[in-house]
C-alpha cells in the first residue's frame, strides 16, 4: 500500500478501526468537493483583488495587493499540511483551512498567469475536474488496476520528478542555473510537462486505491476529511502542472 502523496502513506491506515460510524470511499469524495469549494471561493477573493489592481495599469501596485495573501497562504498551507500529516484525527478542522489557504496561494499565482496568458486558468482548472472524473471512473470501474508493478513505478517515477525539481530549485538558487527543460517552451520542455502532468494524474488512481483500502480496513469516519485533504495535495499539484503547460503552450 505504497502511494506517491507524500501525506497518504501506507502507515496512514495502520492500526484505525472505528467503533461507530466508518470511513467510506463516497463520502471522502463528497467532502473533497467541499474542500475544492472553499479553494474556488477564498481563491476568487485574490484572483479579483490581483486583476482590479492591475486594471489600473501598475502591475507592481497589483502584486503587492495579493502578496499578503499569496505568501501567507503559502506558509499557512504548509503548516497546515505538517499538522494534517501529523495529527489525522484534526483533519476535519484542518483540512477546510488548508484548502482555504491553498485558495488565496492559488487565486494570486492564477491570477498573474491570466494577466499574461489570458484564458490559460479556466483551462487549467477545467482540465484539472475532468483529469479527476476521468481518473476516478478508470479507477472505479476497474480500467485502471493497482498492482504492486503499477504502485511501485509511478511512486519511483514521482520520487525521480520530485528530486529533479529539488535540484533545480537548488540551481536556481545558488548559480542562477536552471535545468531547461522544465523552464522552456519548446518540444522537449512541453513534452517533459506532458510527462508530470501524466503522472501526477496517475498518483490520483493510487490516492483512490488507498483511500479505498482504508474504507475498506473499517478506518473510523474522521478519515474521509483527512483522504480529502491527501486528494487536494495531489490535485493541486496536477492543477499547476497543467497551468505550466499550458503557459508553455502559448509561449
Amino acid at each position: 500500500m505504497r502511494t506517491g502523496n507524500p501525506v497518504l502513506q501506507e502507515k496512514t491506515f495502520q492500526g484505525l478501526f472505528a467503533e461507530g460510524e466508518r470511513m467510506t470511499m463516497n463520502g471522502t469524495i463528497a467532502k473533497s468537493g467541499l474542500l475544492l469549494l472553499l479553494i474556488v471561493v477564498t481563491g476568487s477573493f485574490t484572483w479579483h483583488r490581483f486583476l482590479d489592481a492591475a486594471a489600473g495599469g501598475n502591475l507592481a501596485q497589483a502584486v503587492a495587493a495579493v502578496s499578503p495573501f499569496l505568501w501567507g497562504g503559502l506558509i499557512a498551507g504548509f503548516v497546515l499540511a505538517m499538522v494534517t500529516a501529523f495529527a489525522p484525527r484534526w483533519a476535519g478542522i484542518t483540512a477546510p483551512l488548508y484548502a482555504i489557504a491553498e485558495g488565496f496561494a492559488l487565486g494570486g499565482l492564477s491570477a498573474m498567469m491570466e494577466l499574461r496568458y489570458a484564458g490559460t486558468v479556466l483551462q487549467a482548472v477545467m482540465l484539472t475536474l475532468a483529469v479527476l472524473a476521468v481518473m476516478l471512473t478508470l479507477y472505479r470501474t476497474g480500467i485502471i488496476k493497482v498492482t504492486d508493478r503499477f504502485r511501485t513505478g509511478v511512486v519511483a517515477a514521482t520520487g525521480g520528478i520530485a528530486l529533479l525539481y529539488l535540484v533545480d530549485i537548488g540551481l536556481r538558487a545558488f548559480t542562477h542555473i536552471q535545468i531547461p527543460f522544465i523552464h522552456e517552451s519548446g518540444a522537449l520542455g512541453i513534452g517533459f510537462s506532458l510527462l508530470v502532468v501524466g503522472l501526477a494524474a496517475l498518483n490520483l488512481t493510487l490516492d483512490f486505491d488507498l483511500i479505498d483500502r482504508g474504507a475498506t480496513q473499517g478506518a473510523p469516519k474522521y478519515m474521509e476529511w483527512y483522504g480529502a485533504f491527501a486528494l487536494m495535495v495531489t490535485l493541486v499539484w496536477l492543477y499547476l502542472e497543467i497551468l505550466r503547460l499550458l503557459s508553455k503552450a502559448r509561449r
